[in-house]
C-alpha cells in the first residue's frame, strides 16, 4: 500500500520539498498484515527551520500510530470491547486472537491506553466542546474528587450538567483552594464566551474558597444529597447501633431453620419460608440519608411477627414456627425503647428532604421561609422531647444545616441549575462498575487516578460518541498526542519509585545519596 504526501511545500520556509525515500512498515489490521510504503519529503534549503526533517506523508496517521505495529483499527476494536462490551484483557486477548490477530496480552494492555490517550483527545477537543455548548448557549459546571487510593492522588473532574461532557478530568496531589483554583481558570479558558450560569457541588471548604476565588458572580449551589447526608450522619449512627442490637437477638433463627432441613412437610415449608424473609431483611442494607436500613428492619421484622401471630390464630400450629414467633418478639421486645425517638427523629430528615424538593414550585425566599419555620419548630421540639444521643445528633443536624444554609436555595431562581450534583457522583458509580466488571476490583485501582485525565473520559465515551472506527481516531495533530503521553508518564513515575522503595528501602536511599554526592562539593 503506498501511501504519498500532499504537502509539496515546506511549512516553513515554502520551498518546495524533495521527496528523498520510502519508509516501509508492516501493519497488522484486524484484516491481516498490510505493507505500507511511505513517502517522506525533507527540505534541504539552507538555514531553514525545517532543513533535514523527515516529512511522512500525512496519510500514514489514518493506519497506524508512530512506533506502533498494529492498526487503529485493531485500538478501536479494543477500545469497544473494554468499554462497550465490559471485557477483561484477557477476553479482548482471546477475542483477537480468534480472529486471528497475532498480539500478547500485554500488548492488549499498552494499546488500551492508546485508545484511552486518543479517544480523550477527542472528546476534551476545546472546538469540539465549545461547538456542543454553543448550542444550549450556556453551562452549568458540577465539580468533585474521586479518591480511590487513600493518601495518594485525586482525581478532580469538572463535567457540565446539561450536556453531559466532561470539560476537565486532571489528579492532583490534594484537594486545596491553591490548585482547585487554576483548575477552574482552565475550565473557564476552554468554554470562552459561553457563560457559566451555576456550580454544583458538595460542601467541600476547599471548593467553596476556589470558586468564590475563581467564579466570584456565579451562584454556588450546595449538594441536597450531600447536605442531608452530612447533616443526618449522627441519625444514622445511631440507626446502624439500633439495627445492630436487634440483629444480635435473632440469630437464633438459623439454628431453628436447621432443624427442618430435610423435612417436606407443610409446617417444615412454612418455618423455611419465613426464616428466608427474616434472613432477607437482615441482610437489606440502604444508604443514608433517607432510607435507615434499622428503622426498615424493625418494620420487616414486625409485620413478619404479625403474620405469623395470625397464622395461630386461624388454628395453625408448629413447634418451629413456635420457636421462631418467640425469638423475633423477645427481639422486638428488647429493642423496643430504640425505635420510637429514632423514627420521630427522622421525620424531621425527611420533612427537610420534602422542603427542599420543592413540589410546589416555590422560589428561593419561600423555600428559605418554609425551612427556617421548620427548623425553628426543631429547635423547640428538641429542647422539650430529647436527651442523649438523638438530642446531640438532632443538634449536629441543625449545626450542618447552618453551613450549608447559603448555598442550599440557588436551584430554585437559577434555570437548569441542579439540586445535587448525583449525575457526577453517578459518572464516578460508572467508573467503579466498569472497573468492577473489566478487572474484577471492588474498588477503583490507582491506574483510575494516574491516568485518571484519559481513562474517565474513554469511560465515558460510550455514551457521549457512536462507535468509532480506526481512522476516526486518528488524532488531528500527532504532537498533542506525544504531549499527552509526556505528561502521564511523569504523573507514573512517583508511583515506580514508591514501588522500587517498598522492594529494597535500604538500596532506594542509597541512590538518592550517591546521585546527590556526585553534584556536592568535594
Amino acid at each position: 500500500m503506498r501511501v504519498d504526501s500532499e504537502r509539496r511545500r515546506c511549512e516553513a520556509c515554502g520551498t518546495r520539498t524533495r521527496a528523498d525515500w520510502r519508509s516501509r512498515r508492516c501493519v497488522t489490521l484486524l484484516t491481516g498484515c498490510v505493507r505500507l510504503s511511505v513517502q517522506v519529503r525533507v527540505c534541504h534549503r539552507k538555514g531553514c527551520l525545517l532543513e533535514g526533517v523527515s516529512l511522512r506523508a500525512e496519510g500514514e496517521g489514518d493506519w497506524v500510530l508512530p512506533e506502533h505495529e498494529f492498526g487503529l483499527d485493531v485500538l478501536a476494536f479494543i477500545g469497544a470491547q473494554r468499554y462497550r462490551e465490559h471485557r477483561s484483557v484477557p477476553e479482548i486477548h482471546a477475542s483477537l486472537r480468534h480472529r486471528g490477530v497475532a498480539i500478547s496480552e500485554r500488548t492488549c494492555t499498552n494499546l488500551l491506553d492508546r485508545y484511552d490517550e486518543l479517544i480523550s483527545l477527542k472528546l476534551l477537543d476545546s472546538q469540539r466542546l465549545r461547538e456542543t455548548l454553543h448550542r444550549q448557549g450556556r453551562a452549568v459546571l458540577a465539580i468533585d474528587g474521586l479518591a480511590p487510593d487513600v493518601g495518594h492522588e485525586v482525581l478532580w473532574v469538572v463535567r457540565e450538567c446539561l450536556s453531559g461532557q466532561v470539560l476537565l478530568a486532571r489528579s492532583l496531589l490534594s484537594g486545596s483552594e491553591q490548585e482547585l483554583v487554576p483548575l477552574l481558570e482552565e475550565v473557564e479558558r476552554v468554554l470562552g464566551p459561553i457563560p457559566i450560569v451555576g456550580v454544583v457541588s458538595d460542601g467541600q471548604r476547599s471548593i467553596r474558597n476556589a470558586l468564590s476565588h475563581a467564579l466570584p458572580q456565579v451562584p454556588h449551589q450546595f449538594c441536597h444529597f450531600h447536605y442531608l447526608r452530612e447533616a443526618a450522619r449522627p441519625l444514622y449512627e445511631a440507626d446502624r447501633h439500633a439495627k445492630k442490637e436487634l440483629k444480635k437477638r435473632v440469630r437464633e433463627v438459623r439454628k431453628v431453620e436447621r432443624t427442618v432441613e430435610g423435612r417436606q412437610d407443610a409446617g417444615a415449608r412454612a418455618t423455611r419460608a419465613y426464616a428466608a424473609a427474616v434472613r432477607s431483611a437482615l441482610t437489606d442494607d440502604h444508604r443514608p440519608p433517607l432510607k435507615p436500613s434499622g428503622l426498615l428492619l424493625r418494620r420487616r421484622l414486625g409485620a413478619i411477627e404479625k403474620s405469623l401471630e395470625r397464622v395461630f390464630k386461624r388454628g395453625a400450629y408448629s413447634p418451629e414456627l413456635n420457636r421462631l414467633h418467640t425469638v423475633l418478639r423477645k427481639a422486638l421486645k428488647a429493642t423496643a425503647n430504640m425505635w420510637p425517638g429514632l423514627r420521630r427523629a427522622y421525620q424531621w430528615v425527611e420533612r427537610t428532604a420534602n422542603i427542599l424538593r420543592n413540589a410546589s414550585g416555590l422560589d428561593s425566599a419561600g423555600v428559605r421561609r418554609r425551612l427556617a419555620a421548620m427548623l425553628a419548630a426543631l429547635v423547640r421540639w428538641t429542647r422539650r422531647r430529647y436527651r442523649g444521643v438523638l438530642r446531640q445528633a438532632l443538634a449536629h443536624f441543625l449545626l450542618e444545616t447552618r453551613r450549608y444554609w447559603k448555598g442550599l436555595f440557588h436551584c430554585y431562581d437559577a434555570p437548569d441549575l441542579p439540586r445535587t450534583d448525583n449525575p457526577l457522583e453517578h459518572l464516578f458509580g460508572t467508573c467503579r462498575y466498569h472497573e468492577r466488571r473489566s478487572s474484577g476490583r471492588v474498588r477503583g485501582s490507582a491506574g483510575l487516578v494516574v491516568r485518571g485525565a484519559v481513562r474517565l473520559p474513554a469511560i465515558t465515551s460510550a455514551q457521549l460518541l457512536p462507535e468509532i472506527d480506526g481512522p476516526h481516531l486518528a488524532p488531528e495533530d500527532i504532537n498533542d498526542w506525544r504531549q499527552l503521553r509526556t505528561q502521564l508518564e511523569q504523573r507514573r513515575v512517583p508511583r515506580v519509585m514508591g514501588r522500587r522503595f517498598r522492594a529494597d528501602p535500604n538500596g532506594y536511599l542509597q541512590d538518592i545519596e550517591d546521585g546527590l554526592r556526585r553534584y556536592l562539593p568535594a
